[in-house]
């Protein structure tokens, strides 16, 4: 039986590389390839490629993460950059509206990652807080933290019956690398996790399981923390089940 292949869009680094001085070379987290391997599916990371279309990809591909990087444009729902907005990376974003439009239509498991938590709201019609402490007052916790990357720093909490209840429970303890959060949430989803500040911290489709995401790092925490491996494992078992119901 072939190998489940999973579809990871790039990041893309802006300097030149050590070493070989490569510049903007396309990547992504190592965690998250591992994670996928260690699973038994086919990692694939995907460069943004000027004038890609969809649907050159999405027959190739049984799952699509959309991991973390920077910041969406803001023209992808209707703002102009505030004064804290953070960098951007224009090509990704069309890149990735490509690759995301296809995957959505032709209902194949789409995970979104911090950043890609925020761009699949914004593609469905939603919108995010360019900046949580400057836009949002409610927003109390330190949702950008200052410890390690991979270390937990406050709880979300998670509504019974989503699919992220499945897999961690009604409370997880996350990490949180993010200085933006959902605002106003796109058509087609509802949040299944917040902080408690009320900060959204995870979103999922209002019917089925197509689109789960988040706005934590798994992928930089399933090391040592296990349940965050259950999150992966989840995903690989609904594109399985995908898969076999086409």
């Amino acid at each position: 039986m072939s190998k489940l292949r999973i579809a990871i869009t790039a990041d893309t680094y802006p300097y030149a590389s050590d070493v070989t001085n490569l510049v903007r070379a396309p990547f992504t987290a190592r965690g998250l390839v591992d994670i996928i391997s260690e699973l038994g599916a086919l990692p694939v990371v995907l460069p943004d490629v000027p004038g890609a279309k969809g649907e050159d990809y999405v027959d190739m591909f049984d799952a699509l993460i959309i991991p973390g990087g920077p910041d969406v444009d803001p023209t992808f729902f209707g703002e102009e950059p505030s004064l804290h907005i953070g960098s951007t990376n224009y090509k990704r974003d069309i890149f990735e509206k490509e690759i995301f439009s296809a995957f959505y239509k032709a209902g194949k498991p789409i995970f979104g990652i911090c950043r890609g938590c925020q761009f699949i709201n914004i593609m469905l019609g939603g919108s995010v807080y360019q900046d949580l402490a400057s836009e949002n007052p409610d927003a109390y916790i330190r949702h950008s933290q200052g410890a390690l990357g991979g270390y937990p720093t406050h709880h979300a909490i998670i509504a019974e019956g989503s699919e992220l209840y499945k897999a961690l429970g009604a409370k997880a303890y996350i990490n949180s690398r993010h200085h933006q959060g959902l605002k106003k949430i796109g058509r087609g989803l509802k949040v299944t996790a917040k902080a408690p500040d009320g900060v959204v911290e995870g979103v999922e489709s209002e019917n089925g399981s197509q689109i789960v995401a988040v706005q934590w790092h798994p992928e930089n925490m399933w090391q040592e923390h296990p349940e965050m491996r259950k999150l992966f494992a989840d995903f690989i078992d609904r594109v399985a089940a995908s898969k076999n119901n086409r």
